[in-house]
């Protein structure tokens, strides 16, 4: 009997390109030195910039250096199942003692950063993550996909029907979870559980303003899908 060959991986973003998509679309972050524990809310890419300057560890470190980390938690946005996508933990040492209160900006020296995900933690490097970019979509994602389940619900299940292998039966629910340059990827939820089924873009995106010709592909061929199946059923 012949084996089937299995299907290539749809095309993903790296993991520095993730971290950086979650620093430019953070809405908050949670500072921890050794001594304190600070929530800092209503954050935009402008204010992350403000509050900590990132650098290299290039300097020994002094006795006033505080070790830090900074946390992220990237959330999707649409209403789907256990929503928390990634955690991002960005360490390192300030060049002064951190204060929560400081009027300036806090310096911070960078280590690693770290990803955490529902397929495993990993670590990314100072080199891997310089040399990554945030997702074009990191900033318009959340626009883009509540807009699709509050303008355009009807056409997400149309959408399944380019998933191979195909789901399981018996879905009750099915909503994005997350779009990047690469494609979309669709929440099945069941009754005891969900699973991700992720549809590749026909091309890489460059720009935001791609995205909605790339949806509208998907979608042309997620019809042309059910009309063959209707011939092919003799309908």
């Amino acid at each position: 009997m012949r084996s089937k060959t299995p299907l290539p991986l749809a095309p993903r973003p790296t993991h520095a390109e993730r971290i950086r998509s979650v620093l430019a679309s953070a809405h908050s972050m949670t500072v921890v030195t050794d001594r304190e524990r600070t929530e800092v809310t209503r954050l935009t890419a402008r204010a992350l910039a403000g509050h900590v300057h990132l650098h290299p560890l290039e300097t020994a470190l002094g006795p006033e250096d505080t070790p830090i980390s900074l946390e992220f938690t990237d959330v999707a946005p649409t209403p789907v199942r256990d929503r928390v996508r990634a955690r991002v933990t960005v360490t390192g040492w300030t060049t002064a003692p951190y204060r929560a209160d400081a009027p300036a900006g806090q310096c911070v020296q960078f280590a690693h950063a770290t990803l955490e995900t529902a397929e495993g933690t990993a670590s990314v490097g100072l080199a891997e993550l310089a040399t990554a970019e945030a997702d074009p979509l990191a900033t318009a994602e959340a626009g883009m996909l509540t807009h699709l389940v509050d303008d355009h619900a009807e056409l997400v299940p149309l959408l399944l029907r380019l998933v191979r292998p195909a789901p399981v039966p018996g879905a009750r629910r099915v909503l994005p979870v997350a779009v990047d340059r690469y494609g979309i990827t669709l929440r099945v939820e069941y009754g005891n559980g969900h699973t991700d089924a992720r549809l590749p873009f026909p091309s890489r995106l460059e720009s935001a303003g791609q995205a909605g010709n790339q949806i509208q592909a998907l979608l042309h061929s997620a019809r042309r899908a059910s009309h063959r199946g209707r011939l092919s059923a003799g309908w």
